[in-house]
């Protein structure tokens, strides 16, 4: 039988649980916490996370493997958070992801340059060994 949105909701989630589940440590979960990406609640010493918190700290892995900074991975969670009008969010992320891509589509122009020199340099140096006399061997 699958869960329902409502059990989901009620669903919480040790540290363990959720460092295993996103195979990262439990102390990289704590930095999101101190940079304001999850907020669990407390049972005791312990942290209990909610299916939110649980989306949000896929959100924010989601966004720091594209590359984001923590400030551009906090407006997109935020933004999964948000009920209200979300198209001035939305045009302000569209900003952050034009920005990003430009970024990458940069990196990847300084790649393929850096690939076509070494290219050349291989090229030269087989060159030259092919040039080369052949030196005797030794018994």
């Amino acid at each position: 039988m699958p869960d329902s949105a409502a059990g989901r909701e009620g669903k919480t989630y040790t540290i363990t649980e959720l460092a295993h589940e996103f195979d990262i440590t439990p102390r990289a979960i704590r930095f999101y916490e101190d940079v304001g990406l999850l907020t669990p609640a407390r049972a005791g010493r312990n942290r209990v996370y909610t299916h939110r918190d649980r989306t949000r700290l896929k959100l924010t892995l989601r966004g720091k493997r594209l590359g984001f900074a923590l400030q551009d991975i906090k407006q997109l969670v935020t933004m999964y958070d948000s009920d209200s009008d979300t198209a001035p969010q939305l045009q302000a992320f569209l900003g952050v992801l034009a920005s990003h891509r430009q970024q990458l589509e940069q990196q990847r122009e300084d790649i393929e340059v850096t690939l076509a020199e070494i290219a050349q340099h291989e090229a030269r140096c087989r060159s030259l060994l092919a040039k080369a006399p052949a030196r005797p061997r030794r018994a």
